[in-house]
C-alpha cells in the first residue's frame, strides 16, 4: 500500500508540540483499516527516518498514530519539513 494512503495527514495540537520536543513523536491521522506496522512502514518511508515505535488510538477523527523517532531523528525536524512549525 502507497504510503501516502495510510497516512492522512499530521495532527498538531499544543500538546503534541509538547510530545515533540519532550519524547522525540509525532502524531498523525491515519486510515483507521491499518496497523501499527503499516503505520511505522509508511512513515520510515516517507521521511526517510528510522521509528522506535508506533501508539494507536481510534478518536472521533480517526486513528491517531503516536510515532516516537529514534534518537539520532528529531522530530523537530519532520515538523519543519511537513510545515508543522
Amino acid at each position: 500500500m502507497n504510503p501516502y494512503e495510510i497516512i492522512k495527514h499530521p495532527y498538531i495540537t499544543e500538546k503534541t508540540m509538547a510530545l515533540m520536543e519532550k519524547n522525540n513523536s509525532l502524531q498523525f491521522i491515519a486510515r483507521i483499516d491499518v496497523n501499527k506496522k503499516q503505520i511505522k512502514e509508511a512513515i520510515e518511508k516517507m521521511f526517510e527516518v528510522k521509528v522506535e515505535s508506533v501508539n494507536t488510538r481510534i478518536t472521533r477523527k480517526g486513528k491517531i498514530a503516536t510515532v516516537k523517532l529514534k534518537p539520532e531523528y528529531k522530530a523537530e525536524d519532520i515538523a519543519t519539513r511537513i510545515g508543522a512549525m
